[in-house]
């Protein structure tokens, strides 16, 4: 059987000093699925996908992606390899245009850009029409829309998304998950990290429901919510 393309696998390690927020957790995404990350407050979601991005002190465990071992790489050199990472919050550059903050996605190309900002229009046509207006002066759910445009930029093979609805409203997260299906559908892997677990899990290939840094639960989006104690436990009944 083939590795994943990418695997974050038996990943244990916390912050500095501090002790350990994740115990042998693994986490994996094929090209073109999306594999979606779940679990109460303080499960150690965000940390395992910061894990698998390089901004975590892991002393067991390592990161693959197709093939290699990127464990000793530094985020900026994960995204040279193809990783773009979304964060939930301070993800957009507020006082620059839509515009600029896509250009300033693709800091590491020299080839034209032209071709995937008008692909990233076309995903998000609202960025078109604002696309000279401050990032800051825009909703919620458009300001993720150019964070996640600016991801894409990079032409990443893995698009990372922390908590991507969070504050928006149950329209908005619609939308942006039907965006995030389309992206997807090009053959770009999605891990993502999402509060809104059963709408998540309805758009996921594989599905990950951790707890206290571990992984309680892993199956398909539509196994894990058809478990009966998965959606007692995690899903409201």
């Amino acid at each position: 059987m083939s590795s994943p393309f990418l695997i974050g696998e038996d990943m244990t390690g916390g912050y500095g000093t501090g002790a350990d927020i994740l115990h042998g957790c693994t986490v994996a995404v094929d090209p073109g699925q999306i594999a979606v990350i779940v679990g109460p407050n303080g499960a150690g979601k965000s940390t395992a996908m910061k894990a698998v991005f390089g901004m975590l002190n892991m002393h067991k465990g390592s990161v693959r992606l197709d093939g290699e071992d990127i464990s000793a790489l530094s985020p900026q050199d994960r995204v040279a390899k193809g990783m773009a990472f979304v964060p939930q919050t301070s993800n957009v550059f507020t006082s620059l245009t839509v515009e600029e903050n896509l250009e300033m996605g693709a800091f590491l190309r020299r080839d034209d850009i032209n071709i995937t900002m008008q692909q990233v229009y076309d995903l998000f046509p609202i960025l078109k029409e604002k696309q000279k207006q401050a990032a800051g002066e825009l909703s919620g759910g458009q300001r993720q829309q150019v964070a996640v445009g600016r991801a894409l930029m990079t032409k990443p093979k893995v698009l990372m998304l922390d908590e991507p609805t969070a504050g928006v409203s149950p329209i908005v997260m619609d939308e942006l998950f039907d965006r995030i299906i389309e992206v997807a559908k090009t053959g770009i892997s999605i891990l993502m990290v999402e509060q809104n677990a059963r709408q998540a899990l309805s758009i996921a290939d594989k599905g990950y429901v951790m707890v206290q840094g571990s992984n309680r639960f892993t199956d398909t989006g539509a196994a894990l919510l058809a478990d009966p104690e998965v959606r007692k436990s995690f899903l409201g009944g």
